[in-house]
């Protein structure tokens, strides 16, 4: 695995909650074994224990989001190399099975399975990639969705920096807000009819038909 894939545990976390709406996703140990994905060795170790623990992984993760959203680099910063110095990783070089056209292994860094428990191991690996992704990156890269009351975690792997929601769903619920909002203003502006959108002159009788 590429460490730019383990960025994507953090996001995984934090988006197991929706505090503007109330819900929360990590209320059990089969819900700690997803979030794994697909290491099921570690997602074996998971217990009760580790609910309550990842639900603060998770809540510390999030103020490193909300930090670089709202532009603190240095904050979201010291917020990550918390977790990191509380959460070490062990990096492995490894192989696994895949090859080149020529047989040879594909090496490249691995974080090995964390010994302690399922808490302690996905702290580590997400807290890795996270880091990863900022150094590698930008800070302003971590960002948090804007179509309220979402605020789900993202990040901006655009090519101009752009990016301002978590997914598309959101994107096209915030530009149809946005459209509305625009329409009540404009109907609630002088000098506009709020039917048709004409402007007041053009919504006046014309003097040609009503002076004699």
């Amino acid at each position: 695995m590429e460490l730019a894939y383990y960025s994507d545990y953090a996001v995984r976390l934090v988006n197991s909650e929706e505090p503007a709406r109330g819900k929360d996703e990590l209320t059990s140990v089969d819900a700690v074994r997803d979030l794994f994905g697909g290491n099921r060795s570690a997602a074996r170790r998971a217990t009760d224990a580790d609910v309550t623990r990842l639900r603060s992984v998770r809540g510390r993760l999030r103020s490193v989001f909300e930090a670089a959203a709202s532009g603190d680099e240095t904050l979201a910063v010291d917020l990550l190399n918390s977790l990191l110095l509380e959460f070490p990783v062990s990096p492995q070089i490894s192989g696994h099975d895949h090859r080149d056209e020529d047989g040879r292994p594909l090496w490249h860094l691995h974080l090995a399975d964390h010994p302690s428990n399922a808490t302690a191991g996905y702290a580590a690996i997400a807290a890795m990639g996270l880091a990863f992704h900022l150094t590698e990156y930008g800070v302003n890269r971590l960002g948090l969705c804007e179509a309220a009351p979402c605020r789900n975690a993202f990040l901006d792997t655009s090519t101009n920096r752009s990016r301002r929601y978590c997914s598309d769903r959101c994107a096209t619920r915030a530009n149809v807000a946005a459209y509305r909002a625009r329409k009540r203003l404009e109907a609630a502006s002088p000098g506009r009819a709020p039917s048709t959108g004409r402007t007041e002159e053009s919504a006046q009788p014309s003097s040609a038909g009503t002076d004699r």
